[in-house]
């Protein structure tokens, strides 16, 4: 199975997670990703079935994969499944998700 996303793409999405998204990737890895003490979640990978969070839980890094809802082919589908994903974490923790225009 061939990645559809270049290191420059993964690198891309990456550091706009940990810069502008740091709450939004505790909040979805306290939520889908099974760690609900989670103090900081860094976004480390994403491919076409899954992003990768390192979580840091008991002052461990700890390793997060969660899965996307289907296998994405292009970039602009990473932003749909995080978007999702981020709202499912807030329905599940019982918060008010913001507005994602």
């Amino acid at each position: 199975m061939t990645a559809p996303f270049t290191p420059e793409v993964v690198a891309a999405v990456s550091r706009h997670m940990n810069d502008d998204h740091a709450e939004d990737s505790l909040l979805i890895c306290r939520a889908l990703g099974g760690q609900p003490t989670a103090t900081r979640a860094r976004a480390t990978n994403v491919d076409a079935e899954g992003m990768e969070f390192a979580v840091t839980v008991d002052d461990i890094e700890v390793p997060v994969r969660i899965p996307f809802a289907y296998r994405l082919t292009e970039r602009a589908q990473i932003r749909q499944e995080v978007v999702r994903m981020y709202q499912q974490a807030c329905q599940r923790l019982g918060l008010s998700p913001r507005s994602v225009d």
